[in-house]
C-alpha cells in the first residue's frame, strides 16, 4: 500500500533576539486607544506566565519570508539526500506573504513557493509549485496535501514549507505583538512502500461561524496612526476556549483513524502559541482517554522562539530530530501526533510513525 513518510527536515531560526524586556519602553494600549493602568513590567510579566515566552527572533530585514523558506528548504533537501530536480511539488505555507520592512502590504506575485523554486534554481517544468493560505495549521495541511498526491500516484517527492515574518505584521501598540516571531521549516515527504510507517492518518477541521473572525486583519489601537495600514489582531480568550474545546477532540479523531492506542504515542507536536494553551490541551485530549499525561510527551520551543505560525511545528519538529532540544528524543518505531490550530478557524492533525 503507498503510504508517505518525512525523510528529511529543515530549520531557519533568525539570528535576532528580541527578549521580553525590549518591549518596557513600548506604548501598549486598549483596542479603544485608552492606556493600561498597569504598567509595561507588569503587562510583561503576566504575558511571560501566560504564553511562556521569554524570548523571540525576528529576520534581519534583508531577508524576506521565502528567503527564510529557502534557508529551510535547502537544509531539508541536504537532510533528505534528494535532488531537487526530481521533487514534484513545492507547498508552501504561510499567511501573509514576503513583507519588506516598512510596507504596508504582502507581496505574493509570485507565489512564494514559485520564488523558492527559483532560488533552489529547479529547472523541471514538472515541479509544481503553490502556496497554502490555511491559518497556522498550514504547514500540517501541506503534509496532508502531499500525502494525498502520493496516495494519488501523481507525486513521489514532495517539499513542504512553513514560514513567517510576523514581527513585520504586528502592531506595536497590541500587547499580543509580543507573542509573535519570525522563522521557518520544512520537510521532504517521499512515497513508501514500508508497512506500519510514516503518516497512518490524519484529521482537518474548518469552524466558519463566528469562528471565523477570531483572527482578523484590524485597525492599529493607536487612534493617530493611519487606519488604512492593517495588522494582525486577535480575541484571544475565544481562541484559547476554541482551542482548548476542539483541539483534542480533532486529535483524538485522527488517533482512532489511525488504529492505534493512546499508550502508543510517545510525543505530541503541538503549535506554539500559548504555553498554557498547549498545555490545557493536552490534558484535556488525554482525558479523552482517562489516561494520566506521561511525562515530556510535549516538546516545547515556545520559551526562546516565540510564536512563527506555519513554522512553529516544522522547527520544533527538525529541533527535537537533530536532539537540539533538552531530554527530548524520537526513536524509530516512535508514534507521534502533530497538531495545529490557527485562523479560519482551522485545526489539523497527524499520526505518524517513525
Amino acid at each position: 500500500m503507498i503510504s508517505s513518510k518525512i525523510t528529511g527536515t529543515g530549520t531557519f531560526i533568525p539570528s535576532l533576539k528580541k527578549a521580553n524586556n525590549d518591549f518596557l519602553d513600548f506604548d501598549f494600549l486598549n483596542n479603544d486607544g485608552s492606556k493600561f493602568e498597569a504598567t509595561n513590567t507588569v503587562i510583561i510579566e503576566k504575558f511571560k506566565g501566560i504564553t511562556g515566552i521569554e524570548e523571540r527572533r525576528y529576520a534581519k530585514q534583508t531577508y524576506n519570508t521565502s528567503d527564510l523558506a529557502f534557508f529551510a528548504a535547502e537544509k531539508a533537501i541536504e537532510d533528505a539526500k534528494v535532488n531537487p530536480e526530481e521533487l514534484d511539488y513545492i507547498i508552501f505555507a504561510h499567511n501573509f506573504g514576503d513583507v519588506k520592512p516598512g510596507a504596508i502590504q504582502g507581496d505574493t506575485l509570485p507565489s512564494l513557493a514559485t520564488r523558492v523554486k527559483a532560488k533552489l534554481q529547479i529547472a523541471n517544468p514538472n515541479c509544481v509549485a503553490y502556496d497554502v493560505l490555511f491559518g497556522c495549521p498550514g504547514w500540517i495541511e501541506g503534509v496532508i496535501q502531499a500525502q494525498a498526491f502520493i496516495k494519488a500516484g501523481i507525486a513521489k517527492k514532495c517539499l513542504v514549507i512553513g514560514a513567517e515574518t510576523l514581527s513585520r505584521v504586528v502592531d506595536k501598540h497590541d500587547r499580543d505583538s509580543m507573542i509573535y516571531s519570525d522563522g521557518a521549516g520544512a520537510c521532504i515527504v517521499e512515497q513508501t512502500s514500508e508497512k506500519d510507517s510514516g503518516i497512518l492518518s490524519h484529521a482537518s477541521q474548518t469552524f466558519a461561524k463566528e469562528e471565523a473572525n477570531y483572527l482578523f486583519f484590524g485597525g492599529s489601537y493607536n487612534p493617530q496612526n493611519d487606519r488604512d495600514v492593517r495588522y494582525i489582531k486577535m480575541h484571544g480568550r475565544k481562541i484559547y476556549e476554541f482551542a482548548i474545546t476542539h483541539v483534542p477532540k480533532a486529535m483524538k479523531l485522527a488517533l482512532d483513524k489511525s488504529g492505534l492506542q493512546i499508550d502508543d504515542v510517545k510525543k505530541v507536536f503541538i503549535h506554539q502559541a500559548n504555553e498554557k494553551m498547549d498545555e490545557a490541551i493536552i490534558k484535556r485530549f488525554y482525558r479523552l482517554f482517562k489516561t494520566p499525561i506521561p511525562e515530556g510527551v510535549m516538546p516545547m520551543s515556545i520559551h526562546k522562539l516565540g510564536n512563527s505560525s506555519v513554522a512553529t511545528v516544522p522547527t520544533l519538529l527538525d529541533l527535537v530530530l537533530k536532539g537540539q532540544i533538552e531530554n527530548q528524543e524520537v526513536k524509530k518505531g516512535d508514534v507521534v501526533i502533530l497538531a495545529s490550530v490557527g485562523a479560519g478557524m482551522n485545526i489539523n492533525a497527524i499520526v505518524y510513525k517513525f
